[in-house]
Protein backbone atom coordinates (compact mmCIF):
# COMPACT_ATOMS: atom_id res chain seq x y z
CA UNK A 1 0.00 0.00 0.00
CA UNK A 2 1.22 3.65 -0.52
CA UNK A 3 2.89 5.22 2.42
CA UNK A 4 0.01 7.84 4.67
CA UNK A 5 2.60 8.47 7.08
CA UNK A 6 6.31 9.33 7.21
CA UNK A 7 8.70 8.90 10.35
CA UNK A 8 12.09 9.69 10.62
CA UNK A 9 13.47 8.63 13.81
CA UNK A 10 16.90 8.34 15.51
CA UNK A 11 19.08 8.90 18.73
CA UNK A 12 19.74 12.22 20.31
CA UNK A 13 21.72 14.95 18.33
CA UNK A 14 21.35 13.05 15.46
CA UNK A 15 19.32 16.05 13.16
CA UNK A 16 16.41 14.08 12.77
CA UNK A 17 14.13 17.75 13.30
CA UNK A 18 16.61 19.12 10.75
CA UNK A 19 15.53 16.13 8.08
CA UNK A 20 12.13 15.70 9.19
CA UNK A 21 11.55 19.52 8.72
CA UNK A 22 13.12 19.52 5.25
CA UNK A 23 11.17 16.19 4.01
CA UNK A 24 7.86 18.00 5.58
CA UNK A 25 8.49 20.94 3.31
CA UNK A 26 8.95 18.61 0.02
CA UNK A 27 6.73 16.80 0.61
CA UNK A 28 3.60 18.96 1.69
CA UNK A 29 3.66 17.74 5.45
CA UNK A 30 3.14 18.52 8.89
CA UNK A 31 5.47 17.53 11.93
CA UNK A 32 3.83 15.35 14.56
CA UNK A 33 6.60 14.91 17.50
CA UNK A 34 7.00 12.43 19.22
CA UNK A 35 9.06 13.02 22.31
CA UNK A 36 7.48 12.76 25.83
CA UNK A 37 8.81 15.75 27.03
CA UNK A 38 8.32 18.77 24.65
CA UNK A 39 4.60 18.40 25.40
CA UNK A 40 5.48 20.90 28.10
CA UNK A 41 5.36 24.41 28.16
CA UNK A 42 7.86 26.26 28.70
CA UNK A 43 10.48 23.18 28.98
CA UNK A 44 12.43 24.11 25.80
CA UNK A 45 15.97 24.16 26.48
CA UNK A 46 16.34 21.08 28.61
CA UNK A 47 13.84 19.34 26.15
CA UNK A 48 15.35 20.15 22.71
CA UNK A 49 12.73 21.77 20.87
CA UNK A 50 14.85 23.83 18.77
CA UNK A 51 11.65 25.36 17.47
CA UNK A 52 13.53 27.79 14.99
CA UNK A 53 14.02 24.89 13.36
CA UNK A 54 10.46 24.70 12.00
CA UNK A 55 10.24 28.27 10.90
CA UNK A 56 6.51 27.97 9.77
CA UNK A 57 6.06 24.58 9.31
CA UNK A 58 2.67 23.49 10.95
CA UNK A 59 3.85 21.59 13.89
CA UNK A 60 1.52 18.96 16.56
CA UNK A 61 2.33 17.79 20.39
CA UNK A 62 4.73 20.62 21.09
CA UNK A 63 3.47 23.29 24.22
CA UNK A 64 0.10 21.56 24.95
CA UNK A 65 0.79 21.23 28.82
CA UNK A 66 1.73 22.82 31.75
CA UNK A 67 4.73 21.32 33.57
CA UNK A 68 3.57 18.71 36.08
CA UNK A 69 0.73 17.32 34.43
CA UNK A 70 0.47 13.82 33.57
CA UNK A 71 0.98 12.41 30.15
CA UNK A 72 1.37 9.06 29.32
CA UNK A 73 1.41 6.27 26.70
CA UNK A 74 -2.28 6.32 26.03
CA UNK A 75 -2.68 10.38 25.61
CA UNK A 76 0.31 10.39 23.09
CA UNK A 77 -1.63 7.83 21.44
CA UNK A 78 -5.23 9.38 21.92
CA UNK A 79 -3.62 12.96 20.19
CA UNK A 80 -1.10 11.33 17.33
CA UNK A 81 -4.57 9.86 16.10
CA UNK A 82 -6.46 13.38 16.78
CA UNK A 83 -3.13 15.01 14.65
CA UNK A 84 -3.35 12.49 12.33
CA UNK A 85 -6.80 12.73 10.86
CA UNK A 86 -6.44 16.29 10.99
CA UNK A 87 -3.26 16.30 8.94
CA UNK A 88 -4.50 14.11 6.37
CA UNK A 89 -8.24 15.52 6.69
CA UNK A 90 -6.39 18.38 4.62
CA UNK A 91 -4.93 16.33 2.40
CA UNK A 92 -1.47 17.52 3.90
CA UNK A 93 1.12 14.56 4.88
CA UNK A 94 1.68 13.12 8.43
CA UNK A 95 5.63 13.38 9.28
CA UNK A 96 6.19 11.53 12.76
CA UNK A 97 9.29 12.62 13.81
CA UNK A 98 11.18 11.53 16.82
CA UNK A 99 13.11 9.98 19.49
CA UNK A 100 11.05 8.52 22.22
CA UNK A 101 11.05 4.90 21.51
CA UNK A 102 8.41 3.73 23.32
CA UNK A 103 6.08 6.06 22.00
CA UNK A 104 6.93 5.32 18.11
CA UNK A 105 6.71 1.69 19.25
CA UNK A 106 3.50 1.79 20.62
CA UNK A 107 2.34 3.61 17.32
CA UNK A 108 4.34 1.64 14.76
CA UNK A 109 3.33 -1.58 16.41
CA UNK A 110 -0.07 -1.37 16.96
CA UNK A 111 -0.08 -1.28 20.79
CA UNK A 112 -3.66 -2.36 21.06
CA UNK A 113 -3.73 -3.20 24.18
CA UNK A 114 -2.12 0.42 24.97
CA UNK A 115 -4.92 2.12 23.67
CA UNK A 116 -6.62 2.09 27.64
CA UNK A 117 -6.66 4.62 30.31
CA UNK A 118 -6.13 1.61 32.55
CA UNK A 119 -3.47 2.46 34.98
CA UNK A 120 -0.53 0.24 35.94
CA UNK A 121 -0.62 -2.50 38.86
CA UNK A 122 2.42 -2.44 40.42
CA UNK A 123 1.49 -5.75 42.77
CA UNK A 124 0.79 -7.84 39.25
CA UNK A 125 3.49 -6.66 37.45
CA UNK A 126 5.90 -7.82 40.60
CA UNK A 127 3.57 -11.09 40.31
CA UNK A 128 4.33 -11.29 36.53
CA UNK A 129 7.87 -10.41 36.57
CA UNK A 130 8.63 -13.90 37.33
CA UNK A 131 6.80 -15.88 34.98
CA UNK A 132 7.76 -16.91 31.73
CA UNK A 133 6.20 -16.19 28.05
CA UNK A 134 4.65 -19.66 27.86
CA UNK A 135 3.08 -19.16 31.09
CA UNK A 136 2.26 -15.37 30.86
CA UNK A 137 0.67 -16.18 27.68
CA UNK A 138 -1.61 -18.84 28.82
CA UNK A 139 -2.62 -16.62 31.39
CA UNK A 140 -3.83 -13.95 29.17
CA UNK A 141 -5.84 -16.61 27.01
CA UNK A 142 -7.37 -17.22 29.82
CA UNK A 143 -8.42 -13.98 30.97
CA UNK A 144 -9.18 -12.90 26.76
CA UNK A 145 -11.12 -15.55 25.03
CA UNK A 146 -11.49 -13.04 22.33
CA UNK A 147 -7.55 -12.22 21.92
CA UNK A 148 -6.79 -11.19 18.15
CA UNK A 149 -3.63 -9.92 18.33
CA UNK A 150 -1.42 -12.58 18.31
CA UNK A 151 1.50 -10.34 17.84
CA UNK A 152 0.92 -9.78 21.48
CA UNK A 153 2.22 -13.29 22.79
CA UNK A 154 5.90 -12.43 21.34
CA UNK A 155 6.99 -9.69 23.48
CA UNK A 156 6.78 -9.73 27.58
CA UNK A 157 6.27 -5.98 28.07
CA UNK A 158 3.06 -6.26 25.39
CA UNK A 159 1.76 -9.36 27.42
CA UNK A 160 2.14 -8.00 30.87
CA UNK A 161 -0.04 -4.94 29.65
CA UNK A 162 -2.51 -6.99 28.19
CA UNK A 163 -2.99 -8.92 31.24
CA UNK A 164 -3.27 -5.61 33.72
CA UNK A 165 -6.15 -4.46 31.26
CA UNK A 166 -7.98 -7.88 31.77
CA UNK A 167 -7.46 -7.84 35.43
CA UNK A 168 -9.24 -4.34 34.84
CA UNK A 169 -11.88 -5.05 33.19
CA UNK A 170 -13.04 -7.99 34.74
CA UNK A 171 -13.14 -6.54 38.18
CA UNK A 172 -14.33 -2.27 36.66
CA UNK A 173 -16.14 -3.13 33.45
CA UNK A 174 -14.29 -2.97 29.81
CA UNK A 175 -12.11 0.08 30.04
CA UNK A 176 -12.12 3.31 27.54
CA UNK A 177 -10.62 2.41 24.49
CA UNK A 178 -10.03 4.19 20.72
CA UNK A 179 -9.76 3.18 17.67
CA UNK A 180 -6.16 4.31 15.99
CA UNK A 181 -6.72 5.33 12.42
CA UNK A 182 -4.98 2.71 9.66
CA UNK A 183 -1.40 3.77 9.15
CA UNK A 184 0.90 2.91 6.36
CA UNK A 185 4.20 3.63 7.94
CA UNK A 186 7.40 4.31 5.78
CA UNK A 187 10.13 5.10 8.50
CA UNK A 188 13.51 6.04 8.08
CA UNK A 189 16.34 5.92 10.80
CA UNK A 190 19.59 8.36 10.81
CA UNK A 191 22.64 7.03 11.84
CA UNK A 192 25.77 8.60 12.95
CA UNK A 193 29.45 8.01 13.22
CA UNK A 194 29.71 7.35 16.90
CA UNK A 195 32.76 9.62 17.37
CA UNK A 196 30.87 12.49 15.58
CA UNK A 197 27.47 11.77 18.08
CA UNK A 198 29.67 12.02 21.17
CA UNK A 199 31.21 15.50 19.97
CA UNK A 200 27.66 16.46 19.01
CA UNK A 201 26.25 15.65 22.33
CA UNK A 202 28.88 17.30 24.34
CA UNK A 203 28.60 20.42 22.11
CA UNK A 204 24.82 20.37 22.71
CA UNK A 205 24.68 20.48 26.18
CA UNK A 206 27.46 23.01 26.14
CA UNK A 207 25.16 24.70 24.25
CA UNK A 208 22.12 24.45 26.09
CA UNK A 209 23.53 25.69 29.48
CA UNK A 210 25.09 28.56 27.91
CA UNK A 211 21.67 28.99 26.37
CA UNK A 212 20.07 29.30 29.74
CA UNK A 213 19.08 25.55 30.91
CA UNK A 214 20.13 26.41 34.84
CA UNK A 215 17.48 29.06 34.83
CA UNK A 216 14.92 27.20 33.13
CA UNK A 217 15.41 24.58 35.69
CA UNK A 218 15.40 26.77 38.54
CA UNK A 219 12.19 29.01 37.13
CA UNK A 220 10.33 25.66 36.62
CA UNK A 221 11.44 24.82 40.47
CA UNK A 222 10.29 28.66 41.65
CA UNK A 223 7.11 27.70 39.77
CA UNK A 224 6.25 25.00 42.34
CA UNK A 225 6.73 22.39 39.55
CA UNK A 226 7.48 18.84 42.23
CA UNK A 227 11.09 17.83 42.42
CA UNK A 228 10.48 14.15 41.86
CA UNK A 229 8.23 15.14 38.32
CA UNK A 230 10.65 17.54 37.23
CA UNK A 231 13.74 14.45 37.55
CA UNK A 232 11.07 12.71 36.00
CA UNK A 233 11.28 14.68 32.88
CA UNK A 234 14.54 13.14 31.71
CA UNK A 235 18.05 13.46 32.51
CA UNK A 236 18.42 17.37 32.00
CA UNK A 237 15.81 18.06 34.66
CA UNK A 238 17.58 15.73 37.16
CA UNK A 239 20.55 16.35 36.81
CA UNK A 240 20.99 20.10 36.79
CA UNK A 241 17.79 20.15 39.61
CA UNK A 242 20.28 18.86 42.05
CA UNK A 243 22.66 21.23 41.03
CA UNK A 244 20.51 24.10 41.29
CA UNK A 245 19.43 22.70 44.79
CA UNK A 246 23.11 22.58 45.89
CA UNK A 247 23.60 18.67 45.62
CA UNK A 248 25.85 18.90 42.66
CA UNK A 249 28.65 21.09 41.80
CA UNK A 250 28.60 22.58 38.42
CA UNK A 251 31.68 20.44 37.04
CA UNK A 252 30.33 17.40 38.36
CA UNK A 253 26.94 18.24 37.29
CA UNK A 254 28.26 18.61 33.41
CA UNK A 255 29.82 15.35 33.75
CA UNK A 256 27.32 13.17 35.30
CA UNK A 257 24.83 14.58 33.18
CA UNK A 258 27.31 14.05 29.60
CA UNK A 259 28.14 10.61 30.56
CA UNK A 260 24.20 9.90 31.26
CA UNK A 261 22.88 11.73 27.66
CA UNK A 262 25.66 9.70 26.11
CA UNK A 263 24.19 6.50 27.69
CA UNK A 264 20.43 7.36 26.43
CA UNK A 265 21.48 7.75 22.64
CA UNK A 266 23.35 4.16 23.30
CA UNK A 267 20.03 3.11 24.74
CA UNK A 268 17.47 4.74 21.97
CA UNK A 269 19.71 2.98 19.41
CA UNK A 270 19.21 -0.22 21.20
CA UNK A 271 14.96 0.24 20.68
CA UNK A 272 14.96 0.81 17.66
CA UNK A 273 17.26 -2.42 16.77
CA UNK A 274 14.18 -4.12 19.16
CA UNK A 275 11.67 -2.47 16.70
CA UNK A 276 13.32 -4.05 13.41
CA UNK A 277 13.41 -7.44 15.69
CA UNK A 278 9.78 -7.59 16.12
CA UNK A 279 8.54 -6.49 12.76
CA UNK A 280 9.09 -2.50 12.19
CA UNK A 281 10.78 -1.62 8.71
CA UNK A 282 13.46 0.80 9.48
CA UNK A 283 15.11 2.69 6.25
CA UNK A 284 18.13 4.01 7.78
CA UNK A 285 20.27 6.90 6.46
CA UNK A 286 23.82 7.85 6.83
CA UNK A 287 24.00 11.63 7.75
CA UNK A 288 27.00 12.12 5.73
CA UNK A 289 25.34 10.70 2.41
CA UNK A 290 22.29 13.95 1.96
CA UNK A 291 19.53 11.53 3.64
CA UNK A 292 17.20 14.24 2.74
CA UNK A 293 18.09 12.86 -1.12
CA UNK A 294 18.00 9.37 -0.39
CA UNK A 295 14.51 9.89 1.87
CA UNK A 296 13.03 11.47 -1.37
CA UNK A 297 13.75 8.60 -3.60
CA UNK A 298 12.78 6.13 -1.36
CA UNK A 299 9.26 7.75 -0.81
CA UNK A 300 8.94 8.67 -4.76
CA UNK A 301 9.24 5.01 -4.96
CA UNK A 302 7.02 3.64 -2.55
CA UNK A 303 4.79 6.48 -3.27
CA UNK A 304 4.13 5.85 -7.05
Amino acid sequence: MKPNLLVILGPTASGKTRLAVAAARHLDGEIISVDSRQVFRRMDIGTGKDLHEYGDLRHHLIDILEPGEEFSVFAFQRLFAEAFNDISGRSKLPVLAGGTGLYLDATLRDYDYVLSQVPENPLLREELSSLSLEDLATRLALLNKKLQNRTSLLDRDRLTRAIEIAHYDAENGESQKFEMPALHPLVFGIRVDRELMRRRITERLKQRLDEGMIEEVRQLLEEGVPVDRLESYGLEYRYVSRFVRGELRRNDMFQKLNSAIHDFAKRQENWFRRMEKYGVEINWLNHADDPLEKLLQIWDCRAS
